[in-house]
C-alpha cells in the first residue's frame, strides 16, 4: 500500500507544561527561580527541541504530507496502513506510541542527544530522511519488538511496549491473589511490574538498582546478575511484598514465555488498576471479580533501523 501521510508524534516540553500550569512564561520563571531552580535549562531544552522539530518538518515537507499529533491524543487517534509514524522526543515516547501503531513502521528521532540516551532513537533530525524514503519505497530494515499483553476475564486487553503495572491507583497496598507455575498465594504489596525485553532498561532496571543498593549496604562488592531477556520473554516482580498471617511472599518474580502465563485475581473493592508504559490515564479497572492473565502478545511494534 502506498504511504500517503507521515504522522509526527511529539509531547510537550517541560517549559510548555509549566506555562500550561502557571498561565504565562513569566509566572513559570518566577516559580522555578524562587524554588532555587535553573529556568535557563528549561528554556534551552525547549529551544533545542523546537529547533529539531522545525528542522524535521522542513526536510519532511519536500517528501510527504504530514500531521502533528500530541502525545495526549495518542489513545484516541486511529492510525491507518497508508501512514508512517515519526516519533520525536524521549525514548519513552516511542514506547507510548508503539502500542497504538498497529504494526505501522515507526521512525524514532532523537531531538537532543545531550539529554536523551536514545536507546530507541536511532535517527537525528537529518538522518531520519533515509528512514522516511526507505518506508515510502518499502525498502527498509525494521526490528520487531514483542508486546506484553494483559487480558481481563471480561475480554478487555492492554498492550505494553516496556512494562505493565498491576496494583492500586494510589499509595496503598494492593490486595490480590497471584498464580504462577502451579503455585497460588495471596499478596499485599505495592503492585506488580511486568517488563518486556525493551523495558528491561527502564522501570525494571530501577528495581534492580534499588535491590543492589540495599544488598550492597550489608555485602560489599555484591552485584545482582541482570537477566538478558529474549523477545519472547517477560520478567515480572512484586514490589514491596508484605508477609503476614494472611499474605505470603514466595511468588515474587519469574520469567513468562509462550509456555506459561501469570494470573492475578483482584481482591480490591475499588481503586485497582492496570496501566502500561507509564500512561496512568489509559488504564483498565482491576477491582474485585477481575482476573487478568499476563503473557507475551502475538503482535509487536516495527521500529525502523538506520
Amino acid at each position: 500500500m502506498k504511504i500517503e501521510y507521515a504522522i509526527i508524534i511529539k509531547s510537550k516540553t517541560r517549559l510548555e507544561s509549566l506555562i500550561d500550569r502557571f498561565n504565562t512564561k513569566a509566572q513559570a520563571k518566577f516559580y522555578i527561580e524562587s524554588s532555587g531552580g535553573n529556568f535557563e535549562d528549561y528554556e534551552l531544552e525547549h529551544h533545542t527541541f523546537h529547533q529539531s522539530l522545525n528542522a524535521l518538518q522542513s526536510r519532511l515537507t519536500n517528501l510527504i504530507k504530514y500531521k502533528i499529533i500530541d502525545k495526549e491524543f495518542l489513545s484516541s487517534f486511529i492510525f491507518s496502513e497508508n501512514q508512517m509514524i515519526i516519533v520525536i522526543g524521549r525514548d519513552g515516547l516511542v514506547a507510548n506510541t508503539a502500542k497504538y501503531a498497529n504494526g505501522i513502521p515507526i521512525i524514532a528521532v532523537n531531538p537532543d542527544p545531550d539529554r536523551h540516551d536514545g536507546v530507541l532513537l536511532p535517527f537525528d533530525p537529518a538522518s531520519f530522511v533515509g528512514g522516511v524514503e526507505g518506508v515510502m519505497h518499502q525498502q527498509f530494515e525494521a526490528k520487531t519488538v514483542r508486546f506484553a499483553e494483559a487480558r481481563l476475564n471480561d475480554g478487555q486487553r492492554l498492550l505494553a511496549f516496556n512494562d505493565l503495572f498491576i496494583g492500586a491507583a494510589t499509595h496503598v497496598s494492593a490486595r490480590y491473589k497471584i498464580s504462577f507455575r502451579q503455585k497460588t498465594e495471596e499478596h499485599s504489596s505495592s503492585g506488580i511490574i511486568v517488563s518486556t525485553q525493551a523495558g528491561a532498561t527502564g522501570w525494571m532496571s530501577s528495581i534492580f538498582n534499588m535491590a543492589e543498593g540495599l544488598v550492597g549496604l550489608f555485602e560489599q562488592n555484591h552485584h545482582l546478575q541482570r537477566p538478558q531477556l529474549k523477545d519472547n520473554q517477560l520478567l515480572f516482580t512484586v514490589r514491596e511484598p508484605f508477609k503476614s498471617v494472611r499474605t505470603q511472599t514466595d511468588v515474587l518474580a519469574g520469567l513468562i514465555n509462550g509456555q506459561n502465563t501469570l494470573t492475578i485475581e483482584s481482591l480490591m473493592p475499588g481503586g485497582g488498576v492496570i496501566f502500561s508504559d507509564g500512561i496512568e490515564s489509559d488504564f483498565l479497572a482491576f477491582n474485585s471479580g477481575a482476573v487478568v492473565t499476563v503473557g507475551v502478545a502475538g503482535v509487536g511494534a516495527r521500529l525502523v533501523l538506520k
